[in-house]
């Protein structure tokens, strides 16, 4: 009986070894571990050829997280910087008023892009138009914190001489 005990507990634990060690030949195929998760980010160079007018306007809307720059925006560019930011709804006009330099343009959006990916951001993603500018750009730095997320949507983009009526009442507020 002691022999039958053995024998069993030996068929048994070869068994799990050739379970474990994958028996039955070798058929050239290596088991690896899989990668360690990385961040989860698209960055596109698309974005790296499209050359920022040097006027234009946009409507923006600027989501997420616990941040000042919250609500929905229509932004005038000059050579390089916002020369005009109207709130088009309450959370962007009172951004406008505590804070009228924090409306950004989308070369600065491009460049907080960039820099959350050079940082390794969890997520740093855009979508582009067919003319190469972008028109959502999500942020998260870190995946499990709470509040740091980025969300930016990117409408209505009009460079100058392509005027379009917008139609939005303006309540602006002008930047120096």
């Amino acid at each position: 009986m002691a022999s039958v005990r053995s024998l069993s507990s030996v068929v048994l634990v070869g068994g799990l070894m050739c379970a474990a060690v994958g028996c039955g030949g070798d058929s050239g195929a290596s088991v690896s571990a899989p990668a360690p998760s990385s961040p989860s980010s698209s960055f596109s160079s698309f974005a790296e050829s499209w050359e920022e007018p040097a006027a234009y306007a946009y409507t923006l809307t600027s989501s997420e997280g616990e941040r000042s720059l919250i609500g929905m925006f229509r932004v005038t560019v000059r050579d390089g910087k916002v020369t005009k930011a109207v709130g088009l709804d309450d959370s962007g006009r009172a951004a406008v008023q505590r804070a009228p330099e924090e409306v950004p343009t989308i070369g600065g959006l491009l460049d907080r892009l960039a820099r959350a990916h050079k940082e390794g951001a969890d997520t740093a993603e855009a979508a582009y138009a067919p003319d190469g500018h972008p028109e959502r750009i999500t942020l998260d730095p870190l995946k499990d914190a709470i509040d740091d997320e980025e969300s930016y949507v990117i409408s209505d983009y009009e460079p100058a001489g392509n005027k379009k009526a917008s139609g939005t009442p303006e309540t602006a507020a002008t930047q120096p």
